[in-house]
């Protein structure tokens, strides 16, 4: 019975949603609503899955359920139904950005090492000087210019080259761990409009986030060209933070290298260390 009813909520919020409320072109239609088709387009799954859910003849994991809540724009009250029908709990609202202790003193712990921290989202929401100090992240007033995909496939940062090779890993690592994020937290409404704008923006990210890869560990090289100090190679290595959804991107020179000498006498010139928290810009 559970699975019926479940198949019958998720095929009346398909009749009920509207093309134009999820992108989509309205034009002459012969059915209310999405089609099964373009429902499965937009949660990342098969037409074929989605009529045996409608069906009752399969049982959605909670990933599932996250997923055809975010395709369907569905309101907290629908989606919370979505979650009972399937025997899950609903998802808390928005990605977090809370930074605990254990964030902190990473932070100032490695006062030397350009860092920063970011949420599930990508925003930024803490950096230290030693990352402001290679002048590489120039803000231009846009709500989502802390955010590290936005700054990827939107509006690229000049300072920071990559070769072809590590600029395909990056941009995928990014997609596939932002597509994460958004299963998780499908009652994010910034997060959701964070994706519509990027995917309206970017064909490269449009075609990444419809043909998503798995989660997999980030580790990316870039030449960083800061006005003064020239160029200096870095490799960003991702860490994620115990107790916290966020995570922590270290950048460091290969030790002993010309590029850990240069490095060196930016981060010296910038002063006395300090950790900078970054305002919420979350539309």
């Amino acid at each position: 019975m559970g699975g019926q009813e479940f198949g019958a909520a998720v095929r009346d919020l398909r009749e009920r949603t509207s093309p134009q409320a999820v992108g989509l072109p309205a034009g002459p239609r012969r059915v209310r609503g999405l089609r099964r088709e373009e429902l499965a387009d937009l949660a990342g799954m098969s037409a074929d899955y989605v009529r045996r859910l409608e069906q009752g003849r399969s049982h959605p994991s909670a990933g599932v359920v996250n997923a055809l809540a975010r395709a369907l724009r569905a309101r907290r009250e629908d989606y919370e139904r979505l979650c009972a029908l399937a025997g899950y709990a609903a998802a808390d609202g928005q990605v977090p950005r809370e930074i605990g202790p254990v964030a902190m003193r990473l932070l100032e712990r490695f006062e030397d090492t350009p860092m920063f921290l970011s949420d599930a989202a990508m925003n930024l929401v803490a950096v230290n000087t030693a990352f402001l100090a290679l002048q590489v992240w120039a803000p231009a007033g846009h709500p989502y210019d802390w955010n590290v995909a936005w700054r990827t496939f939107c509006d690229p940062l000049s300072g920071i080259k990559r070769s072809a090779a590590d600029a395909t890993d990056h941009e995928a690592i990014l997609v596939a761990r932002l597509r994460s994020t958004f299963l998780r937290y499908p009652a994010d409404g910034s997060l959701a409009a964070l994706v519509d704008e990027m995917r309206s923006r970017s064909r490269l990210f449009d075609t990444l986030w419809r043909s998503p890869r798995p989660v997999a560990a980030y580790e990316s090289s870039g030449l960083f060209q800061h006005p003064d100090g020239g160029e200096v190679t870095l490799v960003g290595s991702l860490l994620a933070v115990p107790g916290d959804d966020l995570s922590a991107l270290m950048l460091t020179a290969a030790p002993g290298s010309a590029d850990a000498a240069r490095l060196a006498e930016i981060v010296d010139a910038a002063g006395e260390p300090s950790v900078v928290l970054l305002p919420d810009r979350r539309p």
